[in-house]
């Protein structure tokens, strides 16, 4: 238990929130109702991007197309209002920060939290279980949404006691500790269900062997990291319920120096077609490092739909060794990807930035690495560092930039990224 934290954290998520929020707007319960979030404009090929829970309740998933509700069960499906969204999602916010203070509060996403309570049960003289209970009734009293908590020792454990438990019960509650790893989380299939892993990163793994929890966190770590790079640490780590992050720490991020590049793209872009661009991005930032002889242990992506779907999302991976491989920064932007695109949505933005910067220094040994292939990688990069710096950007490219959805050349005329 020393290697690991033991806090108090609650994950909060609110309920079907789109379709909740067109419900409360219009005065219905959504328990009740058969309502739809969807672009009408697309036709019964538009993607849903909310049901509420009495739909659910019937079997549909919660992302799908129209085409794909049985043609017997009667909805009304409304258009997605984003501003109105943000707009309840603050006043739920606002919520959270009458309990807590904005330091132990970490926004996810447009309807999910953690907040760290740790340090507030012996001033509400409650216990976690009985202070999340509190919030999810204020949630409710004041804005009309309903939530489900999950909560554990760790980000990680709150997150999946949220997402696997929590909504078996009445009161929309459930708690994970430690113990709890082996009976609750190992037994856990598909890998999928689970924070982190998304549906591709799910077939690598299966491609292993691999096909539960407790498979991944009984699983060689050496083969591990021979596979997945710097992100075979946290793989290892998040099957053993282990997560050593803290929520106070991710506001203090934004304030230390990074390296970061951004583009708007001419169409909509969807997820095949957007890793060429992300590892054309790449490309122009791991240069950066190679230039200033930096390395980084943060890497942030960030995607924004097109206008006409609104949202995205932006999120980040921390990691102990820090490095400035092209190969393994890839490999964690797309398990980023992976783990947080909503599955055939238009993409008109790409954000990539690299933070938590140190000087590249002597590497001490790890018998997890591969250093002579390290070795060949850095020098292969040199070498093409030195032709671009000599005869210009475009003077050496890889096959891939002649494809129709390469931006690569375009922008090596205009910006090679910029410091934040």
């Amino acid at each position: 238990m020393d290697n690991k934290i033991n806090r108090h954290i609650l994950c909060i998520d609110l309920k079907s929130f789109f379709a909740s929020v067109e419900c409360v707007e219009r005065h219905l319960d959504p328990f009740k109702v058969p309502l739809v979030v969807a672009n009408k404009a697309q036709g019964r090929g538009a993607i849903t991007l909310a049901i509420t829970p009495y739909l659910k309740q019937m079997g549909i998933p919660s992302r799908t197309r129209l085409y794909t509700i049985p043609q017997n069960i009667p909805y009304q499906i409304v258009s997605p209002r984003m501003a109105l969204y943000v707009k309840k999602s603050k006043e739920v916010i606002n919520i959270y920060l009458d309990f807590v203070s904005s330091l132990d509060l970490h926004i996810y996403s447009i309807d999910e939290c953690f907040l760290d309570v740790t340090d507030y049960l012996n001033y509400y003289k409650l216990t976690d279980e009985q202070l999340a209970s509190k919030i999810l009734k204020t949630i409710e009293m004041k804005t009309g949404l309903t939530a489900t908590c999950g909560i554990g020792p760790n980000l990680l454990l709150a997150k999946i006691a949220m997402d696997i438990e929590a909504k078996k019960y009445k009161n929309g509650i459930a708690k994970w500790e430690y113990y709890d790893v082996p009976t609750k989380l190992w037994p856990i299939k598909p890998l999928s269900k689970i924070w982190g892993i998304g549906s591709r990163l799910e077939k690598r793994l299966n491609n292993l062997g691999i096909y539960t929890v407790g498979d991944l966190a009984h699983y060689p770590k050496i083969t591990l990291k021979e596979k997945f790079g710097v992100l075979a640490e946290e793989l290892h780590n998040h099957a053993n319920g282990i997560d050593n992050s803290l929520i106070s720490s991710f506001n203090h991020y934004k304030q230390e120096k990074s390296i970061s590049h951004s583009q708007v793209l001419f169409k909509d872009y969807y997820d095949e077609e957007i890793f060429l661009i992300i590892k054309e991005m790449l490309e122009i930032l791991t240069r950066r490092l190679r230039n200033e002889n930096l390395e980084c242990s943060l890497v942030h992506l960030s995607i924004t739909y097109s206008k006409n779907i609104g949202g995205g999302f932006s999120h980040e991976i921390k990691f102990t060794n820090p490095t400035q491989n092209e190969d393994e920064l890839y490999l964690i932007c797309k398990t980023l990807f992976d783990k947080y695109y909503l599955e055939h949505l238009p993409i008109r933005k790409v954000a990539i930035a690299f933070g938590k910067l140190s000087k590249k220094g002597g590497k001490q040994l790890n018998l997890f690495e591969n250093i002579e292939k390290q070795e060949k990688d850095e020098a292969l990069a040199k070498t093409l560092d030195e032709v671009h710096n000599r005869y210009g950007k475009n003077s050496l490219l890889k096959a891939t930039s002649l494809l129709a959805s390469s931006t690569i050349k375009e922008r090596n005329q205009k910006i090679g990224g910029h410091h934040e």
